[in-house]
């Protein structure tokens, strides 16, 4: 089993409506965020293409935050799922530094966290927060290994990339344009 999501760029309008239900799902501090909304414009006038992404933590295969956390607190879970275990986590930040996609941020409460693709949900069969709220249905979750799952047969019918592959962790986000 390999959890991943799959995110329709041309689908995405950029209202941020997953960014809200992760905060909420998750009790995320106010002023912080487990995932976020980036625009990026590409060409010149009259060729200009905007594409707008969620992102988020890419529970990657080559986790450079697992590698270098001291005490083990970042760890790879069963399914792909890079999470933080709280209470061995000594908020020294190593992990925050080595993660390619800038998708960690120090809690006030003095440990590292981090989007968990809802493990709490997603243990129960439902679908992350940010897939089940998102109104256009851009955001495609599911088992890669799976080959009827939803994330599956999304990315065999589209082209998709990854973002910075050049960091080769293989992440488990895919953007499909």
């Amino acid at each position: 089993m390999r959890y991943a999501m799959a995110i329709d760029t041309r689908k995405c309008v950029g209202c941020s409506d997953c960014v809200v239900a992760c905060q909420t799902e998750n009790d995320v501090p106010i002023g912080f965020c487990r995932d976020w909304v980036t625009e990026t414009v590409d060409g010149s006038y009259p060729n200009v293409v905007i594409e707008l992404r969620s992102e988020r933590c890419n529970h990657c295969d080559y986790s450079p935050c697992v590698r270098c956390c001291p005490t083990g607190a970042s760890h790879i879970e069963d399914g792909g799922i890079v999470l933080v275990t709280k209470s061995k986590c000594i908020g020294c930040g190593a992990c925050i530094q080595s993660c390619p996609y800038e998708a960690r941020y120090s809690h006030p409460d003095g440990y590292v966290d981090k989007c968990t693709f809802c493990i709490h949900r997603v243990r129960k069969g439902e679908k992350p927060a940010c897939v089940a709220v998102c109104p256009t249905k851009c955001m495609y979750f599911g088992d890669l290994d799976d080959e009827n799952s939803e994330v599956s047969t999304i990315l065999k019918n589209r082209k998709f990339k990854a973002l910075a592959p050049e960091a080769g962790t293989q992440p488990h986000i895919y953007y499909l344009v």
